[in-house]
């Protein structure tokens, strides 16, 4: 599969992956398997809304975020191998930086996994998820995401 043409298709283009601003790497190639860094909603070095999802920013543009998130993290793959090799994605975890209270994160991390559905369809696209309510994240982000992918 053309997974660039895909996302084409589907409105998206696979960005240049974020530089790591700490001590660590952006994804890691082990076996079939590659596992990447959380990835932030990086749109050529800003994140377009921060804040606490269900305050400054609305669950809808988290959401949308979430799926930025996702084309870095497949951005951060292509640093080790290429997005074409990708077989199947295994797990999706979306932390989500909400005010008390917030219980949608489900809501936000479906931006990551309808994505990958739309690319994959139900067999590959589909993934083990975990949607995670945190109190902060790096450079006040609403959102962050990370995945493990399996490859050809």
């Amino acid at each position: 599969m053309d997974v660039r043409a895909k996302l084409k298709e589907l409105g998206h283009t696979l960005p240049v992956a974020a530089k790591p601003v700490a001590a660590y790497v952006p994804a890691v190639k082990t076996g079939k398997l590659v596992f990447t860094a959380g990835q932030l909603p990086l749109v050529d070095g800003a994140i377009p809304f921060t804040g606490k999802v269900g305050g400054e920013v609305t669950q809808e543009q988290a959401k949308e975020m979430a799926t930025i998130c996702a084309l870095n993290a497949m951005a951060a793959l292509n640093l080790v191998d290429d997005v074409d090799n990708i077989a199947k994605l295994v797990r999706i975890v979306c932390y989500v930086n909400g005010v008390p209270g917030f219980i949608n994160a489900p809501f936000v991390a479906n931006g990551a996994s309808e994505l990958f559905m739309a690319i994959w369809g139900d067999e590959a696209g589909v993934a083990a998820r975990s949607a995670i309510g945190v109190a902060e994240l790096p450079l006040n982000s609403p959102v962050e995401v990370e995945l493990t992918f399996e490859l050809k």
